[in-house]
């Protein structure tokens, strides 16, 4: 790849990094669909200018990579939001007149619902299966309770400070996608749990990273890996549905929440959801719930 078309895709990664302040995570995705994207261009377009770039182009691109590599719908979307991102920042830089995305056309996606842990069996999880008496243990239960009471994302949790604990007020400031913040609210149980977690942290460990509230055997951080391999052990526990991961126990809270009447806002405040649109999947499940219950009750049904 040329020199020029690195240093114009640097930019606009900086751009995501400072200014809309995407997570690490974001701009790696950003950057691989990019590099795959000129990387093409340089083998088979012989590295036309960005202003050359049209959709035929793009369209070559994701047939290619269709071909070669199978890719779903959804990553097409991915790689093809990546793209009208990118194009729309040079626009902006005036290094473009006209985006070459304009007829470029998303694949549709079949809307499947979340899978979510029935609420008898997080109950059973919570209640009834025995952890570890050891340090480890401890923070296995902590984290699956966090994650279920509040719903909160695995790389939220993951980064959770002990000061983004606020005891008086009995909730939680989680910082989320694009640096945005929100306040969750604990229960009464849950903040015993957490502060007792706290405690005995000071009297297990010497030295232990004294920022985040959940830590390792070693008294560090807990990984994003340690994390799913956690909740994965768990929830095979006590669920068979396929998916068995942080962020099913996120589905689990919204759902559970909607399927006992909580406003639809509410809840995309809670998840810290941009749009309304993200939400509203959850209402699928409660429509669900109630096609059974009237079946069950309905004496025509």
């Amino acid at each position: 790849m040329p020199q020029y078309h690195q240093a114009t895709i640097q930019h606009f990664l900086d751009y995501l990094k400072f200014q809309k302040r995407y997570s690490q995570h974001t701009i790696i995705s950003y950057q691989n669909d990019l590099y795959s994207f000129f990387d093409y261009l340089e083998t088979e377009m012989g590295n036309p200018a960005l202003a050359e770039i049209n959709a035929s182009f793009i369209r070559s691109w994701l047939a290619d990579l269709k071909e070669k590599k199978d890719i779903t719908a959804k990553s097409a979307n991915r790689k093809i939001s990546t793209l009208k991102s990118f194009f729309k920042y040079q626009l902006k830089q005036g290094a473009v007149t006209t985006s070459p995305m304009t007829t470029v056309v998303s694949p549709k996606i079949s809307k499947r619902l979340p899978q979510f842990v029935q609420e008898k069996d997080i109950s059973t999880l919570l209640t009834h299966v025995e952890f570890p008496d050891n340090w480890e243990g401890k923070t296995h239960r902590l984290l699956l309770q966090l994650f279920y009471n509040t719903g909160m994302r695995r790389a939220e949790l993951v980064g959770l400070k002990e000061s983004q604990i606020d005891k008086a007020n009995g909730s939680i400031k989680v910082l989320g996608k694009g640096n945005k913040e929100r306040i969750l609210p604990v229960s009464n149980e849950l903040m015993q749990a957490i502060q007792a977690y706290q405690q005995n942290k000071r009297t297990e460990f010497e030295v232990f990273d004294g920022e985040v509230l959940l830590v390792n055997a070693k008294g560090s951080k807990v990984s994003v890996e340690q994390v799913y391999k956690i909740v994965k052990q768990y929830l095979s526990l006590i669920t068979t549905i396929d998916k068995k991961s942080p962020h099913v126990l996120r589905h689990s809270f919204a759902t559970h929440l909607m399927n006992n009447g909580a406003d639809l806002n509410a809840v995309k405040e809670l998840l810290g959801h941009s749009s309304l649109a993200a939400t509203q999947i959850y209402t699928h499940n409660t429509i669900e719930k109630l096609k059974d219950v009237y079946k069950k009750a309905h004496p025509k049904a």
